[in-house]
């Protein structure tokens, strides 16, 4: 793939306005020579305004999702493209979240543009546990591991009841759930189900991945360790 075509990839801009980046000078190697829309460089020895170039396709990160901002791509408010650089969301293939999480639960969300990874962790033959943390409206009536854990629970409007899930309290209005399956809005219907209302939802887990300190709104790229630890933390 000619250098050009890559760089449009990235989101830096169309084929034509990466063209013209080319004419005047700003795509130039590690030791500052310019390069050519046709020439076959290495990834990493590229360098736009002399700073590298975003990582290639394949590209995974967690973003530790603020209440209030929408996965999408084409919601009016605010959505969690925009706490990431405006070019990642131009970037070809297109850079997805894997599964959502509603405007009003925060939390670790992974994103990437790998298909292939996108259906493993999303795969039910994945098993990857989701674990949420659920301030309540009312204290806890005790009997919700029982009843989350049963397998027979049914959601309204569902046909099919819950696998099993996790659950411990934290105290009378805090508990910790946690999921193999990712039905719309699980969590709060479960605790709907049991005559509760969930106030606050955050997403604490992902199989092996917690945010590790990430602040409401910050991300970073995960590298292979990170993919591992994923699948077998």
């Amino acid at each position: 793939m000619k250098l050009v075509k890559r760089i449009a990839n990235l989101g830096y801009g169309s084929r034509k306005q990466v063209a013209a980046m080319f004419r005047e000078g700003r795509v130039t190697d590690a030791d500052g020579e310019v390069l050519y829309a046709d020439d076959q460089v290495e990834h990493d020895a590229v360098r736009i305004d002399e700073e590298p170039l975003d990582p290639p396709a394949g590209l995974v990160l967690m973003l530790h999702k603020p209440i209030g901002y929408t996965c999408s791509t084409k919601d009016p408010g605010r959505v969690v493209y925009d706490l990431l650089p405006p070019r990642y969301r131009l970037r070809a293939p297109l850079l997805s979240t894997v599964g959502r999480l509603d405007r009003d639960t925060s939390g670790l969300l992974l994103m990437t543009d790998d298909g292939g990874l996108l259906h493993r962790i999303v795969s039910p033959k994945a098993n990857l546990a989701k674990v949420y943390e659920a301030a309540l409206a009312s204290d806890l009536r005790g009997d919700e591991a029982a009843v989350f854990g049963s397998g027979t629970l049914m959601l309204e409007s569902e046909k099919e009841p819950l696998a099993p899930a996790g659950f411990s309290a934290v105290d009378a209005r805090h508990a910790r759930v946690t999921l193999i399956e990712g039905r719309y809005h699980q969590v709060r219907r479960m605790f709907a189900a049991v005559g509760n209302h969930v106030d606050t939802l955050h997403r604490s887990r992902i199989g092996g991945l917690t945010l590790d300190g990430l602040a409401p709104g910050e991300w970073r790229v995960l590298g292979p360790a990170d993919i591992e630890q994923l699948f077998n933390g």
